[in-house]
């Protein structure tokens, strides 16, 4: 069982990090998706390339056990006024340990540092779930969105001010 004191938050270098861990990771963690979300979740479109990509324009945490297994990840990159928040993926048997909390307060830090006064995200329609964890966490709902060739809203945009 991971601690939030057992848990190194690390970020990520393009050259520097497993990306096929954090991949394999990321599709670990959005499987549950599969079956309850249309379209289904761009996670199958990433690829190793892009992800390191991510640490030029943005940031990429990850939070490590003591032993340097992968615990979770988070990819970060400005949009417009804020920070967009992507990928927040923990192990599913780690999910409630305090992990996301981590790699979320790393990201409120990345984004006081890039002077942006709040973090966005979007989380799938279907995903009530998240949208209650997320408000728990302070975010707010400022928007819905579509898909391309969707005629319903697909996500709803949440916000968090710093």
């Amino acid at each position: 069982m991971a601690t939030p004191d057992s848990i190194a938050i690390k970020r990520a270098a393009a050259d520097t990090a497993d990306w096929q861990a954090v991949l394999d990771l990321v599709l670990e963690a959005f499987a549950y998706m599969e079956g309850r979300i249309d379209p289904p979740s761009s996670a199958h479109r990433l690829t190793v390339e892009a992800m390191a990509a991510q640490t030029e324009e943005g940031a990429v945490f990850m939070a490590e056990g003591r032993d340097g297994t992968l615990l979770g990840c988070v990819f970060l990159k400005p949009k417009g006024d804020a920070f967009y928040l992507g990928k927040l993926a923990i192990r599913p048997a780690l999910q409630g340990e305090g992990i996301g909390r981590r790699l979320f307060e790393a990201s409120i830090e990345e984004a006081r540092a890039r002077n942006l006064p709040e973090i966005e995200l979007q989380a799938r329609v279907e995903l009530t779930e998240n949208h209650a964890a997320f408000a728990a966490m302070g975010f707010r709902e400022v928007g819905r969105t579509a898909h391309d060739g969707y005629d319903r809203p697909t996500s709803v945009t949440m916000r968090y001010t710093i």
